[in-house]
């Protein structure tokens, strides 16, 4: 049976939209990136916690602000979907990441901090390739905002509130954070407000990542693993933001939140049984 037929309330949508969607919900809200790195590298999370040191820590914000300031600039240059020799973008962006983790990782958390720009990066290419593939013009500064906002719903907790940490609550953060960069074009998107907002959620996953390859010896044999992690963890993300967008672009925002909160009310529901 599928899935649009179980919705709660009727959603003014075409069961095959209902579907996708039902998928883009599964996609965002089973988040956690922090399980899958603790079962990656056999520690809990508030261990790895602990390992970053105090003064990373609070430069934390920062680090992580330059880190998406650096991607920002280098990241939309060129066609995020094309790469040397035809490699799809998918498995370009995987066998970067694995080189650049393991790289960064085998020097311990110097060389991870060296290497978060450019991890950021090749995330950003991949989340644009993903914007591109659902009709994004990656050409509008819109569409820049709308990447940069990903790493903000990757950084989210299921466990928190959900009437601030829901995916449309934290889009409505954003866009609100966003509100003073109307008509800057693309430096509109870097302004340190909407910057910031996405920084201070995205620097959860951030600190994890460095935590986990603050030890060389851990970080040699898992910086590879790690990055691919993040990679894969940032790309369902994604693929759940940009297919909601898609969908909104067709059938409108409100039939499609109402749909989305539906999906997820059954959702909620069944593991509740």
């Amino acid at each position: 049976m599928s899935l649009a037929t179980t919705l709660p309330d009727p959603a003014d949508l075409p069961e095959a939209a209902c579907d996708e969607l039902a998928r883009a919900v599964a996609r965002l809200e089973d988040i956690s990136f922090a399980a899958r790195l603790a079962s990656l590298v056999g520690q809990p999370v508030e261990a790895l916690k602990s390992r970053l040191p105090r003064p990373v820590q609070g430069a934390l914000d920062s680090t992580v602000r330059r880190a998406l300031a650096t991607a920002m600039q280098a990241a939309l240059k060129s066609d995020p979907s094309r790469h040397p020799g035809g490699v799809p973008s998918a498995w370009f962006h995987r066998g970067m990441a694995a080189a650049t983790g393991a790289a960064g990782g085998a020097f311990g958390l110097p060389g991870t901090l060296v290497e978060l720009p450019v991890s950021t990066t090749l995330l950003l290419r991949q989340i644009a390739a993903i914007a591109a593939e659902n009709g994004e013009d990656l050409a509008r500064p819109e569409a820049a905002a709308e990447c940069l906002k990903v790493f903000a719903l990757g950084g989210r907790d299921p466990r928190d509130d959900a009437a601030e940490s829901g995916y449309f609550a934290v889009r409505l953060a954003l866009a609100e954070a966003l509100k003073g960069a109307v008509g800057k074009g693309l430096a509109g998107v870097m302004l340190p407000g909407f910057l910031g907002a996405v920084a201070g959620r995205f620097g959860g996953p951030v600190a994890l990542k460095l935590s986990a390859q603050a030890a060389p010896l851990l970080g040699a044999a898992a910086g590879a693993g790690i990055n691919l992690a993040f990679l894969e963890h940032f790309r369902t993300i994604g693929e759940g933001h940009f297919t909601v967008r898609r969908l909104e672009r067709v059938y409108g925002p409100e039939p499609v939140q109402a749909a989305y909160l539906a999906i997820q009310a059954t959702r909620d529901a069944r593991f509740n049984a």
